[in-house]
Order: structure tokens, then C-alpha cells, then sequence
């Protein structure tokens, strides 16, 4: 039993959910476009504004993707409408960020700046020289497109200098200790 796959999905007004043939879903709404391709084994249907999905068989990878479609559809229809975000923190002397262009260019204490080229789809802010906003309508390019940033420089435990997520906790270590002498 898939508690999330039996979940029912309710369309918003203002959202258009378009399936075609091999499953093949589109849906459209005021912050964008979203296509993504589905097993062609999973039953999609969509009746009077409420979208459901269902398995043909109970084998063990049916039930697996009977949630994950779910979520991916819910996920699309929610980024389409209100759409998705992280923020990103630079802590550390002399860490900083900006965007120029289509580029965001990060001094994070390399011998050199380093660029991340902006993909469509994605709008990143720096409403500070610390503090990176990366928003979207796909969940997943704004997750990777933040875990991209971060990966350049991961918080360190000592003195938690570095990339973290807006609220991520680190776990921090205690330094070298003076050996007491006898």
C-alpha cells in the first residue's frame, strides 16, 4: 500500500496538465512550462481537475514508482504555480558573491574567482555580497543547480567557514588542545 502514490492531486486554476501518448506529461502555468516523460506502465488519468495515479500490478518496482510519479507530477504542478527555492550562505573573511550577466562568480578563498553559467529556467539573486538566492519552477534544477554552488567550498567543522544552506546546521569540532605538561 502506497500511502503517498493513492494520494489524490488537485489542479489549480490557471493550470493546464496535458498527458500524452507513453506518458508523457506537460504542465503549464503562470511561472512556466514543465515536461517530463513517465513509464509508459503507470496509469495517469486526470477527471473534472483532480489528477490520480495508479499501478497495474503489485510487483515490487511498480510500488516503488507508484509514489516517486505521484510526487514528480505534484512537484510540477506546484513549481508551476508558486515555484521552488533555496538560499545559500557564504560564511567566511572575504567570501562573496555576485551576479553579472548570466553568470554567478564566487570568491570563496581560491586563487581565483569561480563562474557558474546560469541555465534557462533559473533566476539567482545576491540580495547581499553573502547571501545567494536560486529560485525556479523545477525542483530538481534548483536543487542541483544549490548543491553545485555549495560543493565549491562545504562548510568546515573548525570554524564553520564556507557554503551552507539558509537554517543548515554544522556540526562543529573542537581545535587542538595544549598538551598539559607533568
Amino acid at each position: 500500500m502506497s500511502r503517498i502514490g493513492n494520494k489524490l492531486i488537485t489542479i489549480p486554476a490557471g493550470v493546464e496538465l496535458d498527458i500524452k501518448a507513453g506518458n508523457e506529461v506537460t504542465v503549464k502555468g503562470p511561472k512556466g512550462t514543465l515536461s517530463r516523460q513517465f513509464r509508459p506502465e503507470m496509469i495517469i488519468e486526470v477527471d473534472s481537475g483532480i489528477v490520480t495515479v495508479k499501478r497495474p500490478d503489485e510487483t515490487k518496482l511498480m510500488k516503488q514508482i507508484h509514489g516517486t510519479t505521484r510526487s514528480l507530477i505534484n512537484n510540477m504542478i506546484v513549481g508551476v504555480t508558486e515555484g521552488f527555492a533555496k538560499e545559500l550562505e557564504l560564511v567566511g573573511i572575504g567570501y562573496r558573491a555576485s551576479v553579472t550577466g548570466n553568470t554567478l562568480v564566487l570568491n570563496v578563498g581560491y586563487s581565483h574567482p569561480i563562474e557558474f553559467e546560469i541555465v534557462d529556467g533559473l533566476t539567482v539573486e545576491t540580495p547581499s555580497a553573502t547571501v545567494i538566492k536560486v529560485s525556479g519552477a523545477d525542483n530538481q534544477q534548483v536543487g542541483e543547480f544549490a548543491a553545485n554552488v555549495r560543493a565549491t567550498r562545504k562548510p568546515e567543522p573548525y570554524l564553520g567557514k564556507g557554503i551552507k544552506y539558509k537554517g543548515e546546521h554544522i556540526a562543529r569540532k573542537e581545535g587542538k588542545t595544549a598538551a598539559a605538561k607533568k
